[in-house]
């Protein structure tokens, strides 16, 4: 054989050898495609089913009426989870997005008569006509300033749950993530952060609620609240832009707090927002008391030098920056200082005994006044 037919020989065996690669390839190529194709069929398929069936009334041939108390300022989402919780609709999701889609709204607060042969155009249109309620059963009243315990011991006084009851119900992670998918706008994952305590901290809107149920759920009472948080929280969120340390709603929150616990009646939250701001340009710790005692776990009059010491990134003297998370809730005003710090040089301020707050801008200014109106007192 000649060194020409040799070569074309080992080109042809080379072709093929390519040919037969390529059409194993191509196989590879087709089944996965096809696997891809199936799984998404199925997902799509699946997904259609699910929304094709919340669509659909719970029990066609069940009429027996369900009575159901729609509160006053209820949002189509707290209606929209009371309707699931009595077994009106199927999904309370699929429900709120129906609504949504249809560009529904005028939802009235009354007492309704349900039933589970009702679909959503039927349920729509009775929520339209509700029977506007007398008083309420009673008034909950969240003070600005408050711990999460300290809402919980408030709510089981009014209502007749244990305050282990409630605290159970706001830490279950099942329920918060329940809450994150429902509440975007105010909660994300930063509240199952490892180093925070409660998850929900500093998220009870300070309001008066009124609830016209004896003992409506935990979770219609938790929600209420957080519904106003939402709407509060919608008035500063286009503020976060261009603040290098509060980019989030978290962390507003957690600011708030710490300017709420340092608040006192005659304060300017204002001044004392600054004196945050300006510790940590200079790399400073905030170094303020409430988040000592949050850390410790104790309501105390005094925040004494032993501790100062206490291993949490709670305490603000040990660890720069904010808080992992809120230490209490916070009005509105000082949320609008957190976002809104006043323009000025001071690093210290000092609450004496009568209420007053003295700023200084030095620590010699900062001792001479504790000196003055803390020592001699």
């Amino acid at each position: 054989m000649s060194e020409n037919e040799s070569k074309k020989d080992l080109y042809k065996k080379n072709l093929q050898e390519r040919h037969s690669e390529a059409k194993v390839i191509r196989k590879i190529v087709f089944i996965v495609f096809s696997v891809i194709l199936l799984v998404l069929s199925g997902l799509i398929g699946g997904g259609y089913l699910y929304i094709k069936s919340a669509l659909e009334p719970v029990d066609p041939t069940n009429k027996e009426p369900i009575e159901v108390t729609i509160p006053i300022g209820s949002s189509p989402s707290a209606i929209a989870r009371i309707l699931e919780d009595n077994n009106i609709v199927k999904n309370a999701k699929v429900f709120r997005y129906y609504t949504k889609f249809k560009n529904e709204s005028g939802f009235q607060a009354g007492e309704y008569s349900f039933n589970q042969s009702m679909n959503f155009d039927e349920i729509i249109k009775s929520l339209k006509s509700g029977i506007l309620m007398g008083e309420p059963a009673f008034k909950l009243v969240i003070p600005e300033g408050k711990q999460l315990e300290e809402i919980a011991t408030i709510i089981a006084e009014q209502t007749g749950y244990t305050k282990e009851e409630i605290m159970n119900k706001v830490d279950d992670s099942t329920y918060v993530r329940d809450l994150i998918s429902r509440y975007p706008n105010i909660l994300t994952e930063e509240i199952l952060d490892k180093d925070i305590k409660h998850p929900l901290e500093g998220y009870l809107f300070p309001a008066t609620y009124p609830f016209y149920e004896k003992k409506p759920s935990i979770e219609v009472l938790v929600e209420t609240m957080l519904e106003q948080t939402d709407k509060i929280l919608t008035q500063y969120t286009g503020l976060l832009e261009g603040n290098k340390y509060i980019d989030s709603t978290h962390k507003l929150l957690t600011m708030a707090s710490l300017i709420e616990e340092e608040a006192t009646a005659q304060t300017d939250r204002e001044k004392i927002s600054s004196v945050f701001y300006n510790r940590l340009d200079v790399g400073m710790p905030l170094q303020t008391d409430p988040t000592v005692l949050y850390a410790i776990g104790e309501h105390k009059k005094r925040v004494l030098y032993d501790h100062l010491d206490e291993d949490s990134p709670y305490n603000t003297y040990k660890v720069k920056g904010l808080t992992p998370g809120p230490i209490a809730n916070a009005g509105e005003s000082s949320l609008s200082a957190a976002l809104n710090p006043a323009e000025t040089d001071f690093l210290y301020f000092l609450a004496a005994p009568t209420g007053e707050v003295y700023y200084s801008k030095t620590l010699d200014e900062h001792n001479a006044k504790k000196a003055q109106y803390i020592t001699n007192q």
